[in-house]
């Protein structure tokens, strides 16, 4: 399925995890390697430019991290990134150059690339987003489904089993993701795109699309 593979995703120069990808042709396929790799990143940071402290935790020093954020371990924080009052990192988490973590958002085995915003209140978990993806507040990623059966990643004409009980969202870069959405266990929305508030959604959203409603995607009108 061409339009799930990483290089149609993401621009990998948007990450310090640019790494993490190699060898992978889904971004899924790299959800069970983040902490191995943020261990091993980690060590290499420069003492200049993050502070390490305990957990195993990397904050750079030109990022702020209200004394309020809880971090787990096995945290990177970019540069410039902004962690707010009563962020939750519970843990193997890369959060991107100039990235903003807000209020009572939780993250827990996520990368977010360079700026992305999960600014209010949302939940991310077992996700990848790409560079400058927006999720409006509320919206959050459904990482395991209600039967607890393994996810499959659902195109319109083909499907991936992807050997995963836990799997939230692939946000290429650029997306938008309205208000109050729920992208359910499995969902990839490709870059450009935009999802509508309250909207439920799962499968693939093709890039430069708008996710009206279940059945409903319609293309953007370009210039």
């Amino acid at each position: 399925m061409e339009a799930c593979k990483i290089k149609k995703l993401y621009n990998l120069k948007e990450t310090i995890a640019a790494e993490l990808f190699e060898g992978a042709e889904y971004p899924w396929e790299v959800l069970a390697k983040i902490k191995e790799f943020i261990l091993r990143l980690g060590s290499t940071l420069s003492e200049e430019e993050y502070e390490r402290r305990e957990g195993n935790v990397w904050i750079a020093k030109s990022a702020k991290v209200a004394p309020t954020a809880f971090l787990g371990e096995n945290v990177i924080i970019g540069k410039d990134a902004e962690v707010r009052h009563c962020a939750f990192i519970r843990g193997n988490a890369i959060v991107g150059e100039g990235a903003v973590v807000g209020n009572s958002t939780e993250l827990k085995n996520v990368v977010l690339f360079n700026k992305v915003q999960v600014p209010h209140y949302n939940y991310v978990g077992d996700s990848i987003l790409g560079y400058k993806a927006h999720m409006g507040a509320g919206s959050i990623t459904s990482n395991v489904k209600s039967d607890k059966k393994l996810v499959v990643v659902k195109g319109a004409d083909e499907q991936i089993e992807t050997g995963l009980k836990k799997f939230g969202a692939m946000l290429g870069d650029e997306v938008e993701v309205g208000c109050g959405s729920v992208l359910n266990p499995g969902t990839v929305v490709g870059p450009g795109s935009n999802i509508y508030p309250l909207s439920s959604v799962r499968g693939v959203v093709p890039a430069k699309s708008i996710y009206k409603k279940q059945g409903e995607i319609v293309k953007k009108y370009e210039d």
